[in-house]
C-alpha cells in the first residue's frame, strides 16, 4: 500500500509534526509513505522510514497568513507557483499512490489552491482521497459552501483528528458518513529516562509567536513557590534569542528530542495551547498551564484550552492577562492540581487513522 501525504506549515511547525506522526503510524501499519512538505525544512521531525519530499519551501509573511513568502523572504510569484506545482505533481506521479492524504485542505490552506486543485484532479478516480484535519478549525461561514463543494467533488473521506466527546467538528452534520473521528494524534509513548525530573518546562512549539510567554515565565519564576526548581525554557527552532536571560536555575535551549520524556518527568508544563504540545502533555499526564496564542483572527488555541479546562484537565491563563504576577498565580494553581487521569480523552488517533485507511483500501 502506497500513501502520498501533502502538508504545509506556515508559521509554526505543528502541522508538520502531526503529519509526521501520522506518516510514522502509516509506515508501521505496512504503508510505503511519501510525505511532501511545503514549509521551511525542519530537522529530525520526519521518521526515517518515511520518504520526505521537500517542496520549494514557503512560509507565511506574517500572522495574517495573507501572503506566502519563499525561502529568501520574498513574496511568491506566478513563476514560483508553477515550479512548485510541477515538483509536487512529478513527485505524486513517481509515487503512484493508493491513497492521497491532504492536510487541512479544504478547511484551510486556500492559498495553496494553485497546486492542490491540480493534485486532486490528478488523483480523482485513481486513489482514495482523504482530508486529514485537526480537531478545531477557523470556521468561516461565508466559505462553508465552497468547502463542502470541494469535499463533494474530490474527497472520499475526512479524518478528523479529535475526540467528539470533547469537541464536534464544525461541519460534521453536513459531511455525513464521509467524516470519521480518529482520536487525537500523538506519539504513543515517551522514551524512558529521568531527564527533566522535577523541573518546570516552558515551551512554545516552534517558537515563532512565543517570545512573550517565554520571557514572562522567566520573570515570573522568582514569584512562585517553584522558584527553587530548575526551569527549562525551550525557545523553539523559530524562536527568539533568550541568551540575555541566562541565569542560575534557568536552562535555555532551542529544542529537545526527548521533549515527551521531559513532559512526563516535569513538575509542571507551561506552554501555549497548540495541538501537538497539549496532546503530548496529556499523554504524559503532565500538570499543564496553557496560555493560548491569540493572533489576528485566531481562536483555535483558546477554544481548545477552554474545552480542556472545563473538563478539569488543565489550568488556563488568557494571553491578554499575561504578565509575571498573573502567570505566577496561575503556576501556583496548576502545580497543585492532580495529574490528568489516563483515558480522559482519546489519544489513539495516529494508529486509528492508519487502520481506517488500510481497511478502506482493502474494503
Amino acid at each position: 500500500m502506497k500513501a502520498f501525504f501533502h502538508v504545509q506549515h506556515l508559521l509554526g511547525i505543528g502541522h508538520l509534526k502531526r503529519a509526521a506522526t501520522l506518516a510514522g503510524a502509516l509506515a508501521r501499519e505496512g504503508f510505503e509513505v511519501t510525505l511532501a512538505s511545503g514549509g521551511m525544512p525542519v530537522e529530525n521531525i520526519v521518521p526515517p522510514q518515511v520518504r520526505l519530499v521537500q517542496l520549494p519551501p514557503a512560509s507565511a509573511e506574517d500572522a495574517s497568513f495573507r501572503h506566502l513568502v519563499d525561502a529568501s523572504g520574498r513574496r511568491v510569484d506566478e513563476a514560483w507557483r508553477e515550479k512548485r506545482k510541477s515538483v509536487l505533481l512529478e513527485s505524486y506521479a513517481s509515487c503512484a499512490p493508493d491513497v492521497l492524504l491532504v492536510e487541512l485542505f479544504p478547511f484551510g490552506r486556500r492559498q495553496l489552491g494553485f497546486e492542490l486543485a491540480p493534485l486532486l484532479e490528478r488523483a480523482a478516480g485513481r486513489a482514495l482521497v482523504v482530508s486529514s484535519v485537526r480537531d478545531l478549525i477557523q470556521h468561516k461561514p461565508h466559505r462553508q459552501a465552497e468547502m463542502l463543494a470541494t469535499v463533494e467533488r474530490f474527497f472520499d473521506r475526512i479524518l478528523v483528528h479529535g475526540d467528539p466527546r470533547l469537541a464536534s467538528f464544525p461541519l460534521a452534520p453536513r459531511l455525513g458518513d464521509k467524516l470519521h473521528y480518529t482520536g487525537y494524534v500523538v506519539e504513543e509513548s515517551a522514551p524512558a529516562g529521568n531527564a527533566g525530573k522535577g523541573e518546570v518546562l516552558v515551551s512554545a512549539g516552534g517558537g515563532a509567536v512565543g517570545r512573550k510567554l517565554l520571557e514572562t515565565a522567566i520573570r515570573a519564576r522568582p514569584l512562585t513557590f517553584l522558584r527553587d526548581r530548575t526551569w527549562r525554557i525551550l525557545a523553539g527552532t523559530n524562536g527568539p534569542d533568550l541568551s540575555a536571560f541566562q541565569q542560575e536555575g534557568i536552562v535555555i535551549e532551542r529544542t529537545r528530542r526527548d521533549f515527551t520524556t521531559l513532559l512526563r518527568n516535569c513538575e509542571l508544563s507551561i506552554s501555549q495551547a497548540g495541538y501537538n504540545t497539549v496532546m503530548e502533555a496529556l499523554q504524559a499526564r503532565s500538570r499543564a498551564l496553557l496560555v493560548p496564542y491569540r493572533g489576528p483572527g485566531e481562536s483555535e488555541q483558546a477554544q481548545r484550552a477552554r474545552l480542556l479546562a472545563d473538563r478539569g484537565l488543565v489550568e488556563v491563563l488568557d494571553e491578554d492577562r499575561l504578565e509575571p504576577a498573573a502567570l505566577a498565580a496561575a503556576v501556583e494553581r496548576a502545580a497543585r492540581r492532580a495529574r490528568p487521569s489516563p483515558g480522559a480523552i482519546d489519544l489513539g488517533g495516529a494508529r486509528r487513522s492508519a487502520v481506517l485507511l488500510r481497511e478502506w483500501l482493502h474494503g
